[in-house]
């Protein structure tokens, strides 16, 4: 039975994901900001770190554009910790993303091709934007690698939406 998708305008699930060296990252419910929730495939996956690392280049503009960013996969700490050291991504980033969150956010899963790409099923791509009443305002999924939201077009998107107050759409 396929995994029902977020609907937008709907309140996300309160979720919670550990960080690196300690501490977790939340979404969900209230929040003063916006929010840019961006899940990756894990460190297996080298169209994530170039996604990744134009979003840690953008960083300031979207903070300018009043957008926390949250950054997630279903790897280990391990993994996690080395995608930090090898990239110096700055942004929050949690691990630990486990199948019953990816069934909540509608994710396709995938199981791994071999050990050398991971031990443990993953998650696809998924870019979320939510409000900061942690309503869903976009839900952006994709069953592969290739295709994700273009991070500048994204962000002139979501300024343009917070500026004139626009709902979210596909709701229906």
């Amino acid at each position: 039975m396929p995994t029902p998708k977020p609907l937008p305008g709907s309140h996300v699930s309160a979720m919670s994901f550990p960080k690196p060296g300690g501490g977790s990252i939340d979404i969900g419910g209230a929040r003063d900001a916006w929010t840019l929730f961006v899940v990756y495939r894990g460190k297996h996956c080298p169209r994530c770190k170039a996604y990744l690392n134009t979003l840690e280049d953008m960083q300031s503009e979207w903070a300018d554009a009043g957008f926390d960013i949250v950054v997630v996969s279903a790897d280990t700490e391990e993994k996690a910790v080395a995608d930090l050291a090898e990239f110096g991504w700055t942004f929050p980033l949690g691990y630990g993303l486990d199948e019953d969150q990816m069934s909540t956010l509608g994710l396709y899963v995938t199981e791994p091709l071999s050990d050398a790409e991971t031990d443990r099923r993953f998650a696809e791509p998924g870019v979320f934007v939510l409000r900061p009443d942690g309503s869903l305002l976009l839900v952006a999924i994709s069953n592969g690698p290739s295709a994700r939201p273009d991070l500048a077009a994204l962000l002139d998107g979501m300024i343009f939406t917070k500026e004139n107050d626009r709902p979210p759409r596909g709701t229906v």
